[in-house]
């Protein structure tokens, strides 16, 4: 009787053991290691078209990081006034915004609105499948305010500067800046930082203005809309709002001029 009892017990705290390593198992796939940013860098490989590009963690710098510092105070301003507003106030989450989105979701019976932040971006982005479901959005939320305790904002900042999309094939700020402008981020104006927020959520779709060498009208008002927001922001003090207003990008062609004794 007591080698039945004691088999039994054996058998019982096995099954526990097994039913706690499965479920720590299962939490550590479900729930990553965002800490891990905090010493290693990801790395964005591009795949190809239509495929989501791959990445990873590793431990030396890549050649192509751009520190913090490497970036112009404007360029980083447009980006945060234009994707997250509230990025140094927030805890990983903005609750207002999460308001605003749900409202619009329920009314249009979709996901129409995503109110991430840059922390969730870059958890997303880093550790995280894109579906787009409510339990990967509560992780999602979980692992933001995980990585902003753990990490805090300036390496935050740096790794979604550097493996953000800014068009087919171009990740990071260092390689957009170059595309674009064939500038290195340290260089870029208020202007071209706009210009380049306003790419950040349909780079492809976006890069219109940049392939027809015109600003296309939504481009136009976009970067008129951050710059004012830079401004309210005092990324720009108001003489600077003028000139960046008034300011052509490297890419846009010359307007053709009247020809001198035209007619109406």
């Amino acid at each position: 009787m007591l080698r039945f009892v004691f088999i039994l017990s054996l058998l019982t705290v096995a099954a526990a053991a097994g039913a706690v390593w499965t479920g720590y198992g299962y939490l550590r796939t479900e729930f990553p290691d965002v800490t891990l940013l905090a010493t290693r860098f990801p790395v964005v490989t591009y795949q190809g078209k239509n495929r989501s590009p791959l990445v990873r963690l590793q431990k030396g710098k890549p050649e192509s990081w751009v520190s913090l510092g490497e970036v112009s105070r404007v360029a980083v301003g447009a980006i945060i006034v234009s994707e997250d507003w509230a990025f140094y106030r927030h805890k990983g989450f903005d609750a207002n915004q999460i308001k605003e989105a749900v409202k619009e979701d329920l009314e249009e019976g979709r996901f129409a609105r995503g109110a991430s932040t840059i922390t969730q971006q870059v958890v997303k982005n880093v550790f995280l499948e894109k579906d787009k479901t409510l339990w990967r959005k509560l992780k999602e939320l979980l692992l933001a305010v995980r990585l902003e305790s753990a990490v805090g904002k300036r390496k935050i900042l740096e790794a979604y500067l550097n493996i953000a999309e800014w068009g087919e094939g171009i990740y990071g700020l260092r390689a957009a800046a170059r595309h674009y402008f064939g500038k290195e981020p340290s260089e870029l104006n208020a202007k071209e930082g706009a210009f380049l927020a306003m790419l950040l959520p349909s780079p492809i779709r976006y890069g219109q203005s940049f392939r027809a060498k015109k600003l296309t009208a939504y481009a136009d008002q976009t970067i008129d809309a951050i710059i004012e927001k830079m401004t309210q922001a005092r990324y720009l003090s108001d003489e600077e709002r003028v000139v960046e207003l008034n300011r052509r990008l490297p890419f846009e062609e010359e307007p053709l001029e009247e020809p001198q004794g035209a007619t109406l």
